[in-house]
């Protein structure tokens, strides 16, 4: 069976409503609250990736029963001090950034050394930026150069730290909240504006957190925690997922989409800020809060004009993950966009500034690319009639879906390789393509 996908025709206009799977971030963060809730949870709506499967088979390790099938999940933590450590354990995180970083904080107190491995492109990413304020708990963490693997060994006696976050990582700041929960005394956290799943999540579970926010930080009390009670979940629809058809729907001819119970989290909709300015129409319908999450089903129209955008930076970290298609809006914009300060976007699955600009070259459009920007030279009529070959991007299931994309909306004879690689967040994407490009 063959790993890559072509695409060698435009889609057509299309009027069509769907539902992506549940929230990545969302259902990791379930995962793991609920292992060391005590009781029975239970999640509908999971997302059944392999980042989501990885955390659920490292939470299993640790003694954690689970029940798993195609409607729902239920977990049945032990309670806060329930992991059941033992020696030699390895704990797997794949392609999962958020699970290798936010379980570090929950086993921050293990009497016995863990190791923690991921994938190639994993295995590459940074993990000192967590590793040094969990070792100022003191813990002991072991990593090879700046990456994994990793070994960590906890302590029973955690020292409440201070701890500036200021790249605007949720990963590092989440880590850091785990391990203040296990903390006797008071954690102190400045963030960086980023997204706020974790503290929401808290704040719903009546954990001991406070958080003020100010213009560009937010400040966070964390409180050594008792007992966490079950979760019971119906996770809502990812907005990263949703993006690649709010894209697609705004680069047709004469479509329209409705996408259902979205979630719509302030910290997570910097792309529906960015595409209004630069022209997309899209609105929000039967808007709700569930849980603390700000839930919607959005609805978006084709652009028959697009306007270049000068980002705002403030902007960035509610769209670090949607920059790549966002890129493909401004390729057919009129005018040159520019984005700044995004060199967090390196520090992604793969290098996502350079392939971000190697797509848009590979379909005509100039770039101007800096370690942290991105100068892109819109054509608002382009069409591509060439054969473009996408491969060795380190299996990044952003580039795979961005060039499904931009293949789908601006034509030519694409091969794309590693398909396996949408496995990590959204394995039904190909499926919705297929059913968006039906008639009918």
């Amino acid at each position: 069976m063959s790993n890559s996908t072509w695409v060698n025709k435009q889609i057509s206009n299309f009027n069509k409503t769907i539902t992506v799977p549940g929230d990545k971030s969302l259902s990791i963060r379930w995962v793991l609250f609920s292992s060391i809730a005590k009781g029975k949870s239970k999640a509908f709506n999971l997302l059944l990736s392999e980042d989501v499967l990885a955390a659920i088979n490292a939470i299993k390790k640790l003694g954690i029963n689970i029940k798993l099938n195609k409607k729902n999940c239920t977990i049945i933590g032990n309670g806060i001090d329930g992991y059941k450590y033992k020696k030699n354990i390895t704990i797997n995180a794949k392609n999962s950034g958020t699970l290798g970083r936010l379980i570090m904080g929950i086993l921050i107190d293990t009497p016995y050394e863990i190791k923690i491995i991921g994938d190639e492109s994993l295995s590459k990413r940074d993990f000192t930026r967590i590793a040094e304020p969990l070792n100022k708990f003191g813990a002991k963490i072991k990593l090879k150069k700046k990456g994994l693997p990793l070994t960590i060994n906890g302590i029973k006696n955690l020292r409440p730290i201070r701890y500036l976050e200021n790249r605007g990582s949720a990963q590092c700041k989440s880590s850091v909240i785990f391990a203040g929960l296990k903390t006797q005394g008071k954690t102190f956290i400045k963030a960086k504006k980023s997204r706020n799943h974790t503290e929401l999540l808290c704040k719903y579970l009546d954990l001991p957190i406070k958080v003020r926010n100010t213009k560009n930080y937010d400040l966070i009390e964390i409180q050594k925690v008792k007992k966490i009670k079950p979760l019971n979940y119906k996770i809502p629809s990812d907005i990263s997922s949703a993006a690649f058809f709010i894209v697609l729907t705004a680069l047709s001819n004469n479509s329209k989409l409705l996408i259902k119970n979205v979630n719509i989290n302030p910290s997570r909709i910097g792309i529906i800020t960015i595409l209004k300015k630069m022209g997309v129409k899209i609105k929000f319908k039967n808007k709700q809060t569930y849980k603390g999450e700000v839930v919607a089903d959005i609805f978006v129209n084709s652009s028959k004009k697009l306007k270049a955008i000068n980002c705002p930076s403030k902007l960035n970290s509610g769209a670090i993950d949607e920059f790549l298609i966002i890129f493909l809006v401004a390729a057919k914009a009129h005018g040159t966009s520019y984005f700044k300060n995004i060199s967090e976007l390196n520090q992604k699955e793969s290098p996502r500034l350079k392939w971000g600009s190697k797509i848009l070259t590979e379909i005509g459009i100039k770039t101007i690319v800096t370690n942290s920007s991105i100068k892109i030279f819109g054509n608002p009529n382009l069409k591509v009639n060439k054969k473009i070959i996408i491969k060795n991007y380190l299996k990044d299931h952003r580039v795979f879906m961005t060039s499904v994309i931009a293949a789908l909306a601006f034509g030519g004879n694409w091969n794309i390789h590693d398909k396996v690689s949408i496995k990590t967040s959204f394995p039904t994407f190909l499926k919705i393509v297929n059913d968006l490009a039906k008639k009918g």
